[in-house]
């Protein structure tokens, strides 16, 4: 079983060296049936990945079920199984409770405990793990360490980029990319966390020199529920078992509670309450920030090339970071001044028009809020608001993302984002219970491009253009299929047919 891979299909690496069964299931606390000397040079969860040498794992998912295709595995060239219950094939076994929870110390071990060679900073959050994590690796870098990054937008291993799979990918794609930055001499990594990373174990067996905090609003409740219990998963990475310190936003109330909680030395960071690590002297324009960055050993100067006031928290975040593990503020500074921009994030497409238009991965209520709030920091006509909400996912976040679109734009245009599974008219119609209880006007379009399409066409000198939802994504996802769709590539298509 397996989804198709992502940053892992490129240039693959095997174990750095074979393994004997007996090691790795003695990580995971199990035993082997048969020949616990049998060694394997090669890990796969998928059976259509399979090498000869590999070890498979079952793993029962919500679709398929490995154990379905462990004979499939072994004609391949699988020689040892691990299952959650014994199967009727000649190859040794290791049987274990959960595969999922076993994969991740398995695959350390595997390759080595490649994250204890490097400096890790995991970054978990609902927003601003993306950028966050581009921050700190330009903070990484400025300090002269060779990097590596791996998040949702594109992996980084010293300074050659590839795209990104899933934000957080199973444990063996991600033991196997931190063996690769190892190999590559990458001395200082940073990488998202994310809350199904955490429950899932895909982390499992990874050691985070640091653990940083941005802030937790809703999201993702179609996976954990309650807010309670994506908190928990959140900080299931304040462990001291995961991480040596950690860096967390004392200006969220859930980074107040993680701060108050967590076992692991700590530093806190806030713009606007009491913090270990704080921002003054800010200074906003449409072209970044400046601020006064206050640790209890020095005051920096910093300067960041990103808008909007959540960027000033991550790029505090990032600084939070360095001092946490103990590096030199002031020196990470010059990083964070180097920094252009993320792709997806705010991002601005200039053709040279007289109106501003940005692309931004809001897809939270609380995304769409800030992105909005800073645009209008920037805006001197009219702000006008591009928003769709994605299929087979959150839905009791529709009608929230559709109030915030309409109650704080000028004009919004509820359109499609990926629909998935869903029929996009229905979609759209939660967006619209929120949106009508605002009172305030707005409009709907189905098909995304018209929807940009509208709003570039009638956009006036001095107006702001936000198109939230997809920021980086280069493709739409319908049922079953996707199709080329990069709202910045169809943004400056629009402006060009003005």
């Amino acid at each position: 079983m397996g989804a198709p891979h992502g940053i892992e299909d490129a240039t693959m690496m095997t174990l750095p060296q074979p393994i004997a069964l007996e090691a790795l299931a003695r990580r995971a606390g199990a035993s082997v049936r048969g020949d616990a000397a049998a060694t394997v040079s090669d890990l796969a969860y998928d059976s259509r990945e399979v090498t000869r040498g590999s070890l498979y794992f079952c793993i029962a998912g919500a679709r398929a079920d490995g154990h379905d295709f462990a004979a499939a595995a072994v004609a391949a060239g699988a020689v040892a199984l691990v299952c959650e219950r014994p199967l009727d094939l000649d190859v040794p076994q290791i049987v274990v409770p959960s595969v999922r929870k076993a994969m991740g110390p398995m695959s350390a071990a595997a390759f080595g405990d490649p994250s204890r060679a490097i400096t890790v900073a995991g970054v978990t959050g609902t927003n601003g793990k993306t950028t966050t994590t581009f921050l700190i690796e330009q903070c990484f870098a400025a300090l002269g360490m060779t990097t590596g990054l791996l998040g949702t937008v594109e992996t980084h291993i010293a300074g050659a980029v590839e795209p990104a799979g899933r934000t957080t990918p199973e444990s063996v794609d991600l033991q196997r990319m931190l063996a690769r930055m190892r190999a590559a001499g990458v001395t200082g990594a940073t990488m998202e966390v994310s809350s199904h990373g955490l429950a899932m174990g895909r982390v499992d067996g990874v050691r985070y020199a640091c653990a940083t905090f941005t802030n937790l609003t809703q999201d993702h409740l179609d996976f954990h529920e309650t807010m309670e219990d994506y908190f928990a998963a959140k900080a299931m990475l304040f462990d001291p078992s995961r991480s040596g310190v950690g860096a967390i936003n004392a200006d969220d109330e859930y980074g107040r509670r993680l701060a108050s909680g967590t076992e692991i030395e700590h530093v806190t960071f806030g713009l606007e309450h009491e913090a270990d690590v704080r921002a003054t002297d800010v200074v906003m324009g449409a072209g970044g920030s400046r601020f006064v960055c206050v640790t209890p050993a020095v005051r920096v100067p910093v300067s960041v090339r990103l808008a909007g006031p959540f960027n000033v928290s991550n790029a505090l975040a990032a600084l939070a970071t360095m001092y946490a593990l103990g590096l030199d503020v002031e020196k990470a500074a010059a990083g964070i001044e180097a920094m252009p921009g993320v792709p997806g994030r705010f991002e601005r497409v200039d053709d040279g028009e007289e109106f501003t238009v940005l692309v931004d991965y809001a897809h939270t209520p609380d995304s769409v809020e800030r992105v909005l709030r800073a645009a209008r920091e920037i805006c001197r006509g009219r702000l006008v608001v591009v928003v769709g909400c994605g299929g087979d996912r959150d839905r009791a976040k529709r009608p929230l993302m559709g109030a915030s679109a309409v109650a704080l734009a000028d004009r919004a245009i509820l359109t499609s984002d990926n629909p998935r599974s869903e029929e996009p008219r229905a979609i759209i119609a939660e967006m619209e219970q929120g949106a009508r209880e605002t009172g305030r006007p707005y409009e709907v379009e189905v098909d995304r491009r018209a929807a940009i399409r509208a709003a570039v066409r009638d956009a006036r000198p001095g107006d702001v253009i936000v198109i939230a939802g997809k920021g980086h994504e280069s493709g739409q996802e319908f049922a079953g299929h996707t199709v080329p769709f990069d709202d910045r590539a169809v943004a400056r298509e629009e402006i060009a047919a003005r």
